[in-house]
């Protein structure tokens, strides 16, 4: 299965952070930018963080999910389980703070994915999952 890529615009109070977050933390290329937005190439996939000082911080809701409370809204990526666990293994070492610890979720089950949590200087939640068959993305 070929996922193509997606766009997603996401607010963000601070550029200078937000670009220190995905640039550096996440590895992800930078593309167009203006005074008040970044266009990121996280995973193949653009992300574009726009400025909004007036933000305010989200609720902490969260729904479970196997065991964990998962926070609401997120968003993310799928990648294969190498790439998962390289990413993993890399934000692990760099002390970065998990809102879900990496894990497998759903163990012995169709859709049994490597999976965590984390939370970009704006709050905002993304997941990012691990698979070692894609055609099992949407398995139940």
């Amino acid at each position: 299965m070929t996922v193509p890529p997606f766009h997603l615009a996401i607010r963000v109070d601070d550029l200078v952070e937000a670009e220190r977050f995905y640039a550096g933390t996440l590895d992800a290329g930078i593309g167009r930018r203006g005074d008040r937005w970044i266009d990121f190439d996280l995973c193949g996939h653009q992300v574009v963080a726009h400025l909004d000082e007036s933000m305010e911080a989200e609720r902490e809701a969260t729904n479970p999910v196997d065991g964990d409370q998962v926070p609401v809204p997120h968003f993310g990526v799928v990648l294969s389980m190498d790439e998962w666990r390289a990413l993993r293994d890399r934000l692990s070492a760099s002390g970065v703070d998990f809102v879900i610890a990496p894990r497998t979720r759903f163990e012995g089950e169709p859709g049994e994915q490597g999976t965590f949590f984390l939370r970009d200087p704006a709050g905002n939640a993304l997941e990012f999952k691990g698979f070692r068959d894609m055609g099992r993305l949407f398995a139940s």
